[in-house]
C-alpha cells in the first residue's frame, strides 16, 4: 500500500491509498478489464499498451496502470469509481464510457462468475441503516454539504430531481413543469391542506402557495435545506402558507387532501418502504390523492443488487435503494392501502436533467474549489453525476410519477 500526494487522508483515507497487490492479482483485474472493454466497446489505453476495442472506439485512459488495476482487483466497481476520484484514471467523454459498459452490464462479467455475487459484495455499514437517527445522519451527508455548492448546478428554483421537458424549456421551465405535474397528480386546488414529505430547498411548497393558495407543511431532515426553504417561502410572501419542519416522515401526525414527495423514497432505504408507505397512507384524508416521483429499477435488478453496497452508498447516497415498480405497488396497497391510478415515466428527462446539471457544475469549478471543496470531491461528483446519466440513457433507470389514492378510484 502507498500513500498516494496532494490528496488528504484525513477526508479520503480509501482514495489517498494505493492498495497493494501481488502479480496474480493484478493479472486478474487487466484480464477482466480487458474482457469487460471488448464487450463494452471501450478502448482502455494504458502505458503498457491498449486493451479491449480496437481504434474508433471510446477511450478510458490509464494514468496510473498500477494503482488503477490494484484498486479494481481489490474493491471492483468501488475501487473503479475512486480510481477515477484520485486521478488514476480518465476519459475525454466520461459519460460516454460509462454508458457504454452499463449498456452491457449483464455481460461484462463471465456468467459463472455472476453466481458469486454474493460472495464477494459489500454489505451497507449498520451505521447507514436508515431508521431516525441514521436517516438524519444519511440526509446532513449530502443535503448538508452547502447549499451555495447546490445552487451553483441547479437552476434558480433550486429543483434537485428530474425535469419535464417541453420542447424550447430551458431548465428552469422543466422543473416548474414537473412541479406542476406532481401537484396535479396530487390533485393539489385552492385552499388545499398539504403534506410534502422531503421539502428539498422549497420550490414545491413554494409553488403549491403561490400559484394554487394551498396551505404546505412540509419535513425534512436536512437543516440547511429547511433553513433556505423557510427564506424562500418569506421572499415570496407565502410564510403564512408554507410551515417548514425538520422531522422525521414517520413522525408526522394530522391528515391532509394532498400528499405530494419527489425522490425521496430512495433514501428510505427496503428496511423502511412499509414505514414510509404507511405513513402516505396515514396521512391521507378520505378523496385525497399522492403525488409520488421516483427514481426505479427493473425488479430483477433490485432483487440482484438489494444487498450491494456500492460506490453510490460509500460517497453519494448513504443509506438507500432505489426501488422497482414492482416493489412500489407491493407497498403502496399493503402498508399504505394505496392503489396506483396513474403512472408517468420520463427516464430520458432525466438525463438530459443530469447532462445540464454536470455541465453547470464543470463550469462553476473555480467557484466549487473557492468554497472549499477539494479536486477530489470534484472528481467525484463528476462521476456520481455521469455515472448516474449513464443509467437513465441505457434504461437501467427510469423515473415515474405516480398519481396513488385510497380505495382506487375517487
Amino acid at each position: 500500500m502507498s500513500v498516494l500526494t496532494g490528496i488528504d487522508a484525513g477526508r479520503w483515507p480509501d482514495v489517498a491509498t494505493s492498495p497493494a497487490a501481488g502479480a496474480a492479482r493484478l493479472r486478474a483485474a487487466r484480464t477482466a478489464v480487458g474482457y469487460a472493454a471488448r464487450v463494452a466497446g471501450v478502448r482502455v489505453m494504458t502505458p503498457d499498451g491498449p486493451l479491449g476495442a480496437g481504434p474508433g472506439a471510446l477511450v478510458l485512459e490509464v494514468r496510473r496502470a498500477r494503482e488503477f488495476f490494484a484498486r479494481i482487483g481489490r474493491d471492483g466497481l468501488i475501487g473503479f469509481g475512486e480510481g477515477y476520484m484520485s486521478g488514476a484514471w480518465t476519459a475525454s467523454d466520461l459519460t460516454a464510457v460509462l454508458t457504454a459498459f452499463a449498456s452491457r452490464l449483464t455481460s461484462l462479467v463471465p456468467p459463472p462468475l455472476q453466481k458469486l455475487r454474493r460472495l464477494v459484495q459489500s454489505s451497507a455499514p449498520a451505521a447507514e441503516v436508515a431508521d431516525r437517527a441514521g436517516a438524519r445522519r444519511n440526509v446532513s451527508r449530502h443535503y448538508d454539504l452547502s447549499n451555495d455548492l447546490f445552487a451553483l448546478f441547479l437552476d434558480p428554483t433550486m429543483t434537485y430531481s428530474s425535469a419535464l421537458f417541453a420542447p424550447g424549456d430551458d431548465l428552469e421551465r422543466a422543473q416548474l413543469r414537473k412541479i406542476d405535474a406532481v401537484l396535479d397528480a396530487a390533485a393539489v386546488r385552492p385552499g388545499a391542506r398539504v403534506l410534502e414529505i422531503g421539502t428539498g430547498w422549497g420550490a414545491l411548497a413554494v409553488r403549491a402557495a403561490t400559484e394554487r393558495g394551498a396551505h404546505v407543511t412540509s419535513v425534512t431532515l436536512s437543516e440547511e435545506q429547511a433553513r433556505l426553504a423557510r427564506s424562500r417561502a418569506h421572499a415570496a410572501g407565502v410564510a403564512d402558507l408554507v410551515d417548514v419542519q425538520v422531522r422525521d416522515y414517520r413522525d408526522v401526525r394530522g391528515r391532509y387532501d394532498a400528499v405530494a414527495s419527489v425522490e425521496m423514497i430512495e433514501a428510505v432505504g427496503e428496511r423502511h418502504w412499509p414505514d414510509y408507505f404507511a405513513a402516505l397512507g396515514r396521512a391521507l384524508l378520505p378523496g385525497g390523492r399522492v403525488g409520488l416521483q421516483a427514481i426505479t429499477m427493473p425488479h430483477e435488478h433490485l432483487l440482484a443488487t438489494r444487498h450491494s453496497w456500492t460506490w453510490m452508498h460509500k460517497y453519494v447516497f448513504p443509506g438507500g435503494l432505489i426501488p422497482s415498480d414492482v416493489a412500489i405497488r407491493a407497498h403502496a396497497l399493503r402498508d399504505g392501502g394505496l392503489t396506483v391510478l396513474h403512472r408517468r415515466s420520463f427516464g430520458a428527462h432525466y438525463a438530459e436533467t443530469l447532462r445540464q446539471w454536470r455541465e453547470r457544475f464543470q463550469a462553476a469549478a473555480d467557484a466549487v474549489a473557492a468554497l472549499g471543496f477539494d479536486p477530489v470531491f470534484q472528481r467525484m461528483w463528476e462521476f456520481y453525476l455521469a455515472y448516474c446519466e449513464a443509467g437513465f440513457h441505457t434504461g437501467r433507470l427510469d423515473v415515474e410519477q405516480y398519481t396513488l389514492s385510497a380505495g382506487g378510484v375517487r
